[in-house]
């Protein structure tokens, strides 16, 4: 089992059929922590509680709403970024998370997955995830031709 950074397939085909929303204001996109266990990858469609880290503290099944910072173009560069997203009073170990899109035609569609790397751990304490700068060269989605 393992998890592997990646764009998911699905979310790609689904971009061009204009089912994701990523305007401030337009879909809802949340973000799911995962155990080691877990087998996430590219081929990942939907979100799924297999192997999802346990409910502690703030977190709950489903993990958390993302804050969107909505969309720009900056020298053919096309991207969105998110706001980093906290967990607090949770004791948890997690190797990676799931993005995905409750309001996609598909349910929960997976979007994104984000692999930590290594096992991160919080002990009765917060556990964040901090998304990269919101550019062009940086912001956690980017399209560029």
């Amino acid at each position: 089992m393992a998890i592997t950074q990646a764009i998911c397939n699905t979310f790609k085909e689904e971009l061009l059929q204009g089912d994701h929303n990523f305007d401030s204001g337009g879909d809802v996109f949340k973000l799911a922590l995962y155990t080691s266990a877990a087998t996430l990858d590219s081929s990942t469609t939907v979100y799924t509680s297999t192997n999802e880290v346990g409910a502690s503290g703030q977190y709950s099944a489903g993990g958390g709403a993302l804050v969107n910072s909505g969309t720009s173009v900056v020298g053919g560069v096309a991207f969105c970024d998110f706001a980093d997203l906290s967990f607090t009073g949770v004791t948890l170990t997690a190797r990676g998370a799931l993005i995905y899109n409750t309001s996609a035609t598909v349910a929960n569609a997976a979007v994104a997955v984000l692999d930590f790397s290594s096992d991160k751990t919080a002990t009765d304490g917060t556990f964040t995830i901090v998304f990269p700068a919101d550019t062009s060269a940086a912001a956690i989605l980017r399209i560029s031709g």
